[in-house]
């Protein structure tokens, strides 16, 4: 650090420095490499909160393995002492970033900033090992890592720390698992990360060595309605441990809201129930809710859900009635479908003579298994429009490249209920999910879930139309949190219910409405190895 230089003029240099670097990239390459910048009052807090977690007059050996412009170091500067700062290391991956900040940084005198890849570099001898890493890794999501770089990876994690990855999980999964080598014996970790690993399947591993490899000390989650980073929607979290085995009958401190200093909530979560417990995201706002085997019913005990259907392209094969008797195609080749939820105003869908939606907005899914030369003999007016549809690239879609003919959709009868997936909690409906009662004919597109009574609940729910409203009404019954508890969040408070997750919602009131009625409950103890789907 040149003489005379103040801390607070390096980190206004390197601010400058980010905003010139972030606008030169672009903001769709940034979210396709995951390059989003911690806020620098972020940094500072969690620089400040390493420094009351250090023990002893040790001097730090700090490590960022993905430092970008250096917010971490630039706040280990202005908290530790120069004379407290034995080590400082820092990999960058992208040059774009790294090779500007190596430059304004090389005056500082303690980093080792290093254009490379972190997870290919090997790790330290014992003697070199770190004791302080921060670090706010790449959120590049599973499907932009390419299947030999995903391979390569997971054989890096088993090598480093003993563990299998799910091929779901995102690339920060691998950062956190991959630094477990760096790290001396009680080092501590900060990790500014996700927090959609407490809830889903992919997170598994990582739930598993935080409780088993090391001692989690703190996880403090923001409030999902205060997005950390102004260009990612991402549900954010500080996750703190130690690199020690844990302690019996170790408890750990869970936080919510307000700052990482300050949070407004917190209590201690006892590591056997996070042990048991699939989503963590519960704590510390809901009390310890660890079901044991087959205990209390839920909503799986008496539906068999399913996601509505994907069409390969919803704006191509749903029709408006009059569009269909415009363009002349056939009308027996389509079936009715609910419009997306923003579009239906009502909860309950009456049917006409035919079954079809009493909606003013009336909506129709094209679905021909005809082959194609039946297409084009029989209905040339259809043939056109797929080959309208060709033209356009409809054809290159995932779900459509996998499916024979291309334009034939998968089969799913109507249900009686379907609920609404994703939303946001405090609308002006005043609750993110919504169940609707649907009396038509009419299938669902996949930005609903469709419930479908088990039997015997089917046979004597389609004999009585009372009992069924009385179902409906149950099912709006159900409270947010119980819905929100079995859910997950993402930034800026988007809610989010997957089938397997709405099937655990407990239904007390439902089972006293249908005694008898649902099939004998399937074990549902909550397994940290058997969480949420992805």
């Amino acid at each position: 650090m040149t003489k005379g230089e103040s801390i607070g003029g390096w980190e206004a240099r390197r601010v400058a420095l980010q905003e010139e670097v972030d606008a030169r990239k672009g903001q769709a390459e940034r979210n396709r490499m995951g390059q989003f910048a911690t806020p620098p009052g972020l940094a500072a807090d969690i620089l400040r909160y390493a420094q009351g977690r250090l023990e002893g007059s040790e001097s730090v050996r700090f490590i960022d393995p993905a430092i970008g412009t250096g917010a971490f170091y630039s706040a280990l500067l202005a908290t530790f002492p120069r004379s407290a700062i034995g080590a400082a290391v820092g990999y960058e991956i992208d040059p774009h970033y790294g090779a500007p900040a190596a430059e304004l940084w090389s005056g500082s005198g303690r980093l080792d900033l290093r254009l490379a890849d972190f997870t290919r570099a090997g790790p330290p001898p014992a003697a070199q090992q770190l004791n302080l890493l921060i670090c706010n890794p790449p959120y590049v999501r599973h499907h932009h890592i390419p299947s030999q770089e995903k391979q390569r990876l997971k054989e890096a994690v088993r090598q480093a720390a003993g563990l299998e990855l799910n091929g779901l999980s995102g690339l920060y999964c691998y950062f956190l698992l991959l630094c477990h080598p760096w790290m001396a014996d009680g080092a501590l970790a900060g990790w500014l990360i996700p927090s959609e690993f407490m809830d889903v399947n992919y997170g598994a591993a990582v739930k598993r060595y935080l409780l088993d490899r090391v001692t989690l000390h703190h996880v403090h989650r923001f409030d999902p309605n205060d997005v950390q980073f102004g260009d990612a929607l991402v549900s954010s979290a500080v996750v703190w441990f130690s690199n020690r085995k844990p302690p019996p009958g170790h408890a750990v401190r869970f936080s919510y809201g307000g700052s990482l200093l300050s949070p407004r909530v917190e209590r201690p979560v006892s590591a056997a129930v996070l042990l048991r417990s699939a989503k963590w995201t519960r704590y510390p706002l809901e009390e310890d809710r660890v079901a044991a085997a087959g205990a209390g019913p839920v909503l799986g005990d008496y539906f068999k859900i399913r996601r509505g259907i994907a069409t390969g392209g919803n704006r191509f094969f749903i029709l408006a009635a009059e569009e269909i008797e415009r363009r002349g195609l056939p009308p027996e080749l389509f079936r009715p479908i609910l419009p997306s939820p923003r579009y239906l105003d009502t909860d309950e869908v009456a049917a006409d003579a035919h079954g079809n939606p009493r909606l003013e907005r009336r909506l129709f899914l094209l679905d021909c298994r005809w082959r194609a030369h039946e297409v084009r003999a029989r209905q040339p007016r259809l043939w056109s429009y797929l080959e309208a549809g060709r033209a356009q690239g409809i054809t290159e879609g995932h779900v459509c490249r996998h499916r024979t003919p291309w334009y034939a959709q998968e089969r799913r009868a109507p249900a009686p209920f379907v609920c609404t997936y994703i939303g946001r909690n405090g609308t002006k409906r005043g609750r993110p999910f919504r169940f609707i009662l649907n009396h038509s004919r009419a299938t669902a597109a996949n930005v609903y879930l469709m419930l479908y009574p088990k039997p015997p609940a089917a046979a004597i729910l389609e004999g009585d139309p009372a009992l069924t409203r009385r179902v409906w009404e149950l099912l709006n019954g159900i409270s947010t949190q119980a819905l929100l508890g079995e859910g997950r969040v993402y930034g800026g408070g988007l809610h989010k219910l997957e089938p397997r997750e709405l099937a655990n919602v407990p239904v007390p009131e439902i089972a006293a409405l249908l005694p008898g009625m649902a099939p004998p409950p399937e074990p549902r103890q909550r397994e940290l190895f058997a969480a949420a789907p992805a």
